[in-house]
């Protein structure tokens, strides 16, 4: 193996989007670094495949919402270094009913953060988007600059791209089964095919393979759950086609409630709008079924409330099947794993369908864990493992409304 007598200063293990804008960090601030991959490059296996992801700031979390300010400022530098865009901007609508617990927060956050946001009653509602979007008589509607569009795979090559200009070894097709402490100091991967690696320090980003891989390492086993979802695009009517674009203004969106619904404006297939329900089932993500959502009653009805007729809602005309990795308070896991390993491995993972937005701030901040003993300018009490000691629910939440294990937000 031709690297199998290096030692690196960091390997990361993962692909994805985590793990390619952490080996994008270290490599940067001229480490040697090692990025393993179990399948090939940019696969459709996972979690960070696709065509649209959101960003926005309306957390009902206090925590998140400056993590997405200094995360879309991320995204512009990195997508300038690259030359091309992944990070295409619109603003955010938010709607729920009125006394929606989850929906306040995010109000008052917006408030205690200045950052502007327009709280809207129904008819300023279709004043706004021109008919083109309705809500009901007691509901209310949230509009803010911060939001937009990331392409998930475009987004994931840039990291990697970006970490191979700047020294790293990138290596597809190396499935990891083992971690374990060096004699003489670090950590030795093993993998699948008899190769070892090794590295001083050591970052896993795996995604929905967290669970077995950190089981298999260390013993504990995490709680964060692998959970399949379907991704839905709807037919635009004739005629209306240019009216849902990012470049007629029209938001990413998100419904508060059950269900907790999404979207983005029609920008990666033509005459298409993808909405979605945030949810799915548990699943082995070796062992997915592939298939179309149980059921997309609740969801068809939604959009035909919504949208004033204009989008087709009989059925969606794409699916596509991703997955999530939930943790029970739908908060990030960004931690050192302790134990035997203890600051020499890092581990980052139940980003719970909703932290792509936040990969390059991420990633520089594992990059800083493993290099610098500790993160800077990000808060991590919130990310802790030591959160589920003896509390297997997590972090509280204010607004119970919203936090449920199959009940899942954007």
């Amino acid at each position: 193996m031709e690297y199998s007598g290096q030692k690196f200063d960091v390997i990361v293990i993962g692909g994805g989007v985590m793990g390619s804008s952490t080996a994008y960090h270290v490599a940067k601030r001229g480490y040697t670094t090692l990025l393993l991959e179990q399948f090939d490059f940019l696969h459709h296996r996972g979690s960070s495949h696709g065509e649209s992801r959101t960003i926005r700031a309306t957390y009902p979390e206090n925590y998140y919402l400056g993590m997405v300010v200094e995360a879309a400022k991320l995204w512009e530098q990195v997508q300038s270094e690259v030359g091309y865009k992944v990070y295409y901007k619109t603003p955010q609508f938010d709607m729920g009913p009125s006394d929606d617990k989850s929906l306040r927060c995010v109000i008052a956050n917006c408030e205690s953060y200045s950052m502007p946001c327009r709280v809207l009653d129904p008819a300023q509602v279709s004043d706004h988007f021109s008919g083109k979007m309705a809500v009901p008589d007691n509901w209310i509607g949230v509009l803010t600059e911060l939001g937009g569009v990331i392409k998930p795979t475009k987004a994931v090559s840039m990291f990697q791209t970006l970490a191979l200009q700047n020294g790293a070894v990138l290596m597809d097709n190396m499935e990891v089964k083992d971690i374990k402490k060096d004699d003489g100091g670090g950590i030795v991967v093993h993998t699948s095919n008899g190769a070892k690696f090794c590295g001083k320090k050591c970052v896993v980003t795996v995604g929905a393979w967290m669970k077995k891989l950190v089981k298999t390492v260390s013993g504990p086993l995490l709680p964060v759950q692998p959970i399949e979802t379907t991704v839905c695009y709807w037919k635009i009517k004739d005629g209306h086609h240019g009216e849902f674009t990012i470049e007629s203004g029209f938001p990413t969106f998100a419904s508060y409630g059950e269900p907790y619904i999404y979207g983005t404006p029609s920008l990666e297939f033509p005459g298409l709008i993808k909405i979605a329900v945030h949810g799915g089932h548990s699943c082995d993500p070796d062992k997915r079924t592939w298939g179309p959502p149980a059921s997309l009653e609740s969801l068809k009805q939604w959009i035909e409330g919504r949208f004033s007729g204009l989008i087709e809602c009989t059925g969606p005309v794409a699916i596509q099947s991703c997955m999530y990795s939930m943790t029970p308070d739908e908060d990030f896991v960004i931690d050192f794993l302790g134990g035997e390993l203890g600051k020499d491995v890092a581990v980052a993972g139940g980003f719970s369908g909703h932290g792509f937005k936040m990969a390059p701030l991420v990633g520089r901040t594992l990059a800083e864990m493993v290099l610098d003993g500790e993160a800077k300018g990000v808060e991590l009490k919130h990310f802790r493992l030591a959160r589920f000691e003896g509390n297997p629910k997590g972090n509280v939440k204010e607004f119970a409304d919203q936090v449920s294990h199959c009940k899942h937000r954007e």
